[in-house]
């Protein structure tokens, strides 16, 4: 069962949240990719009850039910999960995220290290024009085309978007396909609802990526698991293995045949991480 409320915030804006209960179980704050909505991953659903985990989560703004906010840094997320924490009565949470939720999950760990447990990354993004890191090698076409557009701004992303690029099967490899068609077919279910309103908060989310995140990977002091299949087209595992030599206590699995959504599949052993830690 997953309870869904409007919880408004100090500046009156509203941010959708998701319960997924129970309350003695430990939370954990999902952050979603781009685009999707916050809905908490079902597929991992018997693996959190298994655990005494509880899934909470909610959309970015722009996504879902949640108010927009445009030009917000990275580390906005941070206040947004403190406030979602606060109201839920949440003392002490662990964070995961995925792809372009998992920079918005490291901020939690930097920033609320006296909230945060745990972190974990999955296929996620390093900071843009980083010492160290060939930020665009290894990317898929389409993936660097779109995010070179939200690097040169605002109005250039924006243009990019009105052209409706076309949905490129080339960013997923043999593995990711298998895995959407199968046991992480519910990635569909939140990909749609989150282009309804247009494409928005993708943009927003895009151009947060490519400028200052509002935080220093390097000042995390919570331990981080960082996953990543080396296959990746969407996010090369360059980034991981950047991260992981910049975050103190962090622990890098590399999967030698898993993409950028096939990685998903081993989620469950990341739960487990989390609970080892709780």
């Amino acid at each position: 069962m997953v309870t869904e409320t409007a919880l408004t915030l100090q500046n009156g804006a509203t941010l959708h949240v998701y319960d997924t209960g129970p309350a003695d179980g430990f939370p954990v704050v999902w952050h979603h990719g781009t685009p999707n909505i916050g809905a908490p991953p079902e597929p991992l659903f018997g693996a959190a009850t298994r655990l005494g985990l509880r899934f909470v989560a909610y959309d970015r703004p722009g996504y879902g039910g949640s108010t927009p906010r445009p030009d917000r840094p990275v580390a906005s997320a941070a206040f947004d999960v403190l406030a979602l924490a606060d109201a839920l009565e949440l003392d002490h949470y662990s964070v995961l995220g995925h792809s372009g939720g998992s920079p918005h999950a490291l901020a939690s760990a930097a920033l609320h290290p006296d909230r945060v447990v745990a972190a974990v990354s999955i296929a996620g993004l390093a900071p843009f024009t980083v010492g160290g890191l060939e930020w665009f090698a290894g990317m898929y076409a389409g993936g660097q085309a779109t995010l070179r557009a939200a690097a040169a701004g605002r109005a250039a992303k924006e243009a990019y978007e009105a052209t409706e690029p076309p949905f490129d099967p080339q960013m997923f490899t043999p593995a990711d396909h298998a895995a959407l068609n199968g046991p992480w077919s519910w990635l569909n279910a939140v990909v749609g609802p989150a282009m309804q309103s247009g494409p928005a908060p993708l943009i927003d989310d895009d151009l947060a990526y490519v400028r200052p995140w509002g935080f220093d990977p390097a000042d995390i002091r919570v331990p981080v698991l960082l996953l990543h299949g080396l296959h990746d087209r969407v996010v090369p595992a360059t980034h991981s293995e950047w991260l992981a030599h910049h975050i103190p206590r962090a622990e890098l699995r590399l999967t030698p045949d898993d993409g950028h959504l096939s990685i998903l599949n081993h989620a469950e052993s990341a739960l487990e991480w989390i609970a080892a830690r709780t």
